[in-house]
């Protein structure tokens, strides 16, 4: 029965680990994307590092990414940034990429 509740335990781990790393990747990818949407709306240093962090507290308001979609298209909208959803959600799945690579490829 041990060798049974230790997979079971690792089972576990397992799925935490995964959904932490899920977790922050999906952060890190709503964090590149406030970036991306920062230098089209022409902010500073300062003000895009600030929106980035709105866009990844955004994230928390409902499951999924509508929450972020609708966020960045508002601002660049209202910033007379020319864009339209399908755009925005290339974008999103670019930074995805992106965002995947910086935790699972090794560092140099």
């Amino acid at each position: 029965m041990t060798d049974f509740q230790d997979r079971e335990r690792a089972f576990e781990a397992k799925f935490a680990h995964d959904e932490e790393m899920q977790f922050r990747i999906t952060a890190r990818r709503n964090r590149l994307l406030g970036e991306w949407a920062g230098a089209k709306m022409g902010l500073t240093a300062e003000e895009t590092d600030a929106y980035a962090k709105s866009v990844v507290q955004a994230d928390f308001e409902e499951a999924g990414d509508e929450d972020v979609i609708r966020k960045l298209m508002g601002d660049l909208t209202s910033a007379g940034v020319d864009i339209d959803e399908a755009t925005l959600r290339a974008a999103l799945e670019e930074q995805a990429v992106i965002a995947r690579r910086m935790f699972i490829e090794p560092q140099e």
